[in-house]
This record gives C-alpha cells, sequence and structure tokens, in this order.
C-alpha cells in the first residue's frame, strides 16, 4: 500500500476531482478524549502497519495528508478538521481520520452543516456518549459530544445509528431518549451469531464514527476505556468492509487508538486491516442506489393485516440487497414521494405476514 499511495510531504498536492478516491489523515489532538491521554498519536502508528499491507484486488488512489496539528484551543482543531472534511466531500474525495478523541466526530458532522446536507450518522461504539457537557460555547469531549451533534441548530441529523452497545455501560434514560428521537439502536448481543445483520444499518449511513474500544480488549488493547467485551477482530472487519461498500457513506472516523498502550502494536495492526477492508469495501461498491435504472431492480408489493395500505419493497438485481419505501406524509417532499431505507430480507417476510416492521414505523415518524 505504502508504494501505491501518494504522500503530502513538501508540496501540497493537486487534488483535482478523479485524481483520488481517498483521503487519509491524522487528528493530532486528544483535549476531548476522557482519560485517554495518548491518543493524539495514533495515526502514525496506524500508518506504520498500514502501509506495509498489499494492495487487494483493488487499483487504490490514495493520497496521505498527514495530520491536522492541535490548534491553540480544541476549537481550533475542530475547524481545521471540518474545514478539511468539507473540501475534500466536495471533491469527491472520502476523507478517513485517524486518531485523537471520539469527540472529534463532532468535527466531522459540522463539516455536513457548511455542505447543508441531511446526515444520517452511524457510530460503532460500546455506549452512548451523551453525558452532560458543563463547558460552554463549541467544545466538548469524547463523553458528551452526541449531545453536541443532537442540540446543534441549524438541525442537520435525520437520523443516528448506534451499533454494538452494552448495556451496563448505558443507563435507561438514554435509552429512552433514543426511543423518543425514533433513533436506531443495537445492542452488541444482537450481531454475534451474525455479524451481517450491521449491514443495512450501516448502508444508511452517510458518515460513519468507530470508538476502538468498541472492539474488545484482547483483541484491541490500546485504548484504556477498553473492556473484555466487545466486537471480535474478524467482526469489527466485515463492518468496515461494510462501510467501505456503503454508496452513501462520504466520511469515515477511526479514533481513540492510543499507542502507549499498544502491545507488539498488536492494535494498530487491526486498525491498519480494519482500514484496509474499508479500502477493500470502497472498491467493491455495487453503486445500486439510488436505484436507477429501474430494470436493475424487483418491486415487492405487501398489504398490512388491517387493510390500512400496503407496504412496498425493492430488491437489487446486483446486489441482492433490499430497501423499503416509507411514504414522505403529505406535503413534506415535492420531489419525491417516497423515502428508501435499507432492510433485510426478514422485514419483508413480516411485511408479508400482514405486519408492520419497526424499522418503517420508526423512518415514517422522523419523516413528519
Amino acid at each position: 500500500m505504502g508504494l501505491k499511495a501518494d504522500f503530502y510531504t513538501d508540496r501540497f498536492p493537486d487534488l483535482e476531482e478523479n485524481t483520488y478516491d481517498i483521503a487519509i489523515i491524522g487528528v493530532k489532538d486528544d483535549r476531548g478524549a476522557v482519560n485517554n491521554n495518548g491518543c493524539s498519536l495514533g495515526a502514525d502508528h496506524f500508518r506504520a502497519q498500514f502501509y506495509a499491507l498489499n494492495e487487494g484486488a483493488f487499483t487504490s488512489k490514495i493520497i496521505d495528508l498527514g495530520n491536522i496539528i492541535a490548534g491553540k484551543e480544541i476549537s481550533d482543531t475542530y475547524f481545521a478538521v471540518k474545514t478539511v472534511v468539507a473540501e475534500l466531500i466536495k471533491l469527491n474525495i472520502l476523507p478517513v481520520l485517524i486518531g485523537g478523541g471520539q469527540d472529534i466526530t463532532y468535527a466531522q458532522y459540522m463539516a455536513y452543516e457548511s455542505l447543508e446536507q441531511k446526515v444520517d450518522l452511524v457510530v460503532v461504539d460500546s455506549k452512548f456518549d451523551l453525558d452532560e457537557d458543563d463547558n460552554e460555547g463549541i467544545v466538548t469531549d469524547s463523553n458528551s459530544y452526541l449531545s453536541k451533534i443532537f442540540l446543534h441548530q441549524p438541525n442537520y441529523l435525520f437520523n443516528f445509528s448506534n451499533v454494538g452497545y452494552q448495556t451496563y455501560f448505558v443507563n435507561q434514560d438514554s435509552l429512552k431518549v433514543m426511543d423518543k428521537l425514533y433513533f436506531d439502536v443495537h445492542r452488541l448481543g444482537e450481531f454475534l451469531s451474525d455479524i451481517s445483520l450491521t449491514e443495512p444499518i450501516i448502508r444508511n449511513a452517510n458518515m460513519m464514527s468507530f470508538d476502538i474500544g468498541a472492539v474488545r480488549s484482547a483483541d484491541a488493547g490500546a485504548n484504556i476505556n477498553a473492556g473484555p467485551n466487545g466486537f471480535y477482530g474478524e467482526d469489527i472487519c466485515r463492518i468496515t468492509r461494510y462501510a467501505g461498500m456503503n454508496d452513501k457513506l462520504t466520511s469515515i472516523g477511526f479514533y481513540e487508538f492510543n499507542p502507549a498502550y499498544d502491545r507488539n502494536g498488536q492494535t494498530a495492526m487491526l486498525l491498519a486491516q480494519m482500514v484496509w477492508y474499508f479500502v477493500d469495501g470502497f472498491y467493491n461498491r455495487k453503486k445500486d442506489f439510488p436505484l436507477t435504472p429501474k430494470s436493475q431492480y424487483i418491486i415487492y408489493r405487501t398489504s398490512l393485516k388491517d387493510g390500512s395500505g400496503e407496504m412496498n419493497f425493492v430488491k437489487s438485481k446486483r446486489s441482492d440487497r433490499w430497501w423499503m419505501q416509507v411514504p414522505y406524509p403529505t406535503g413534506i417532499s415535492k420531489n419525491e414521494r417516497y423515502h428508501l431505507v435499507p432492510c433485510r430480507y426478514e422485514d419483508y417476510n413480516t411485511a408479508v405476514n400482514g405486519e408492520m416492521p419497526d424499522l418503517w414505523w420508526r423512518t415514517y415518524q422522523k419523516l413528519g
């Protein structure tokens, strides 16, 4: 990979469209990382492992733009991250952020404000970072950045999904908040028997954020907050490949990796493999969203038991992936009649049996 990628060393590269597909950026700021000082140094340890890997069955066009240095204030770092991510998205280059605390997710999200784009955010984390934030202004930390995103005005967040929370790290009030907002949160236990259940959730994301603490400490111990339970190394790599395959995804961040606690470079190696699988997924995108041409899809219609209406599902002939059509409430959207939500074959079966899938109802409530 190191021989295939280009690097910003002396002269800033020309980022003309179609020159590069993916940009790797380190973030050297851990002031917002709660109890994890040292994670600002993660990017260079990741690079040592990543660029030693072989390229897969793809031809990558990767530019490594180096590290965003910590600003005088943490808000300066946020501004730098926000600006860089927004500019790269405009150039159709997907930024991969490495290192720093997970509070950098807030800066990553703010890039979409300048793009004036609605955001579906998926976070892979063992807990919800919704703690009360005592700081005034825009400063936040890795335990409270989600509160900042949820409360930010104007609100560009359409949906939030958590993948892999562990119930004993989450208070019941937080779960009630998620339910009230019709957000999708999924316990780690839901995926232990079948990691592919994460794919439709991830396929909905415009941006993703990974806390390396979502991986069990035996596989990724380089995080002082790591716990004994979490995703296995091979499962987290499958999740990142699903992320790469997501046609909608335009930015991704991997946070909280702290090389000070890394034994034999194991976590750096796992993180490198996660990003490798992300790149592999990126170059295996099916490009079956948005749904054109129509000849590539099959539409299935089902009726509800109570006779209150029908539900439509769409299946891609190219990838065998499923979506459900959720109608916009009257007057909400002038241009589109339906909002398409990634789903599973099991959701279609639920509808065939005359019952409404929970995902359909939650999405309809958000559209209103």
